[in-house]
């Protein structure tokens, strides 16, 4: 999705901090990109972000450069119902969706079911991490694996695409940021449902929890750290 900072932000950052971005330069063997929720359900289903669709080949082409310089990818699954049909997140359930939606939800989104898949069009590799989670952000305690299998292979920086931008991608990079990781959200590697949504989860959190980058020009600072 296109997307352009606006200048009131711009102007209150340089204020706070004197300089646009936070994070000139990455060590790539020390980033992951966390691609969050890109499941049938989201891109494809009913409860689909269709804009999701559209960076599909931004993703992947960040995904195979960061590789090649010698970062991880990890593709993060969001499962809100279990095989016995139970609710995961009976709260989130009950009282943020209509009772047959919410059964569609959890029933889209259990291990099993062709909701759950990451979409075939993107080009998971042996080598990259697989994580689950089952709250919007990625890093909720006792409700995920993402923290641990970052700290296996002593990430220091995560990059995070994926959708939707304002709900589980902005929720993920606040907490990886409480974490002490270098956040950054990759803005043509997130989709929202509405442009005014992608906007509003860019702008919070570039602000005060994380930097905000295109796919091209992270890949400019993570090249930065490689020897000339």
């Amino acid at each position: 999705m296109s997307f352009q900072m606006p200048q009131y932000v711009i102007d209150r950052v340089m204020k706070k901090r004197g300089r646009l971005h936070v994070f000139d330069e990455l060590d790539p063997q020390k980033t992951a990109f966390a691609v969050i929720d890109m499941q049938n359900a989201f891109v494809k289903g009913k409860v689909k972000a269709e804009t999701a669709l559209a960076i599909i080949p931004t993703i992947n082409r960040l995904a195979q450069q960061l590789r090649d310089l010698g970062g991880y990818v990890a593709w993060v699954q969001l499962q809100a119902g279990r095989e016995d049909g139970s609710s995961i997140a009976e709260l989130y359930h009950t009282y943020f969706f209509k009772p047959e939606n919410a059964e569609y939800h959890r029933k889209q989104l259990t291990p099993g079911d062709w909701g759950y898949e990451v979409c075939e069009e993107l080009e998971v590799q042996d080598g990259d991490m697989r994580a689950w989670k089952s709250r919007h952000s990625a890093f909720t305690p006792g409700h995920g694996n993402l923290h641990e299998l970052l700290q296996e292979k002593d990430i220091e920086n995560l990059l995070i695409g994926g959708t939707v931008t304002n709900f589980c991608c902005e929720t993920t990079g606040r907490d990886a940021m409480m974490l002490d990781y270098r956040a950054v959200m990759i803005s043509d590697c997130c989709a929202a449902r509405f442009p005014e949504d992608h906007s509003a989860g860019l702008t919070t959190f570039f602000q005060s929890f994380g930097d905000v980058y295109t796919s091209g020009e992270v890949v400019d600072v993570l090249k930065c750290h490689m020897p000339t």
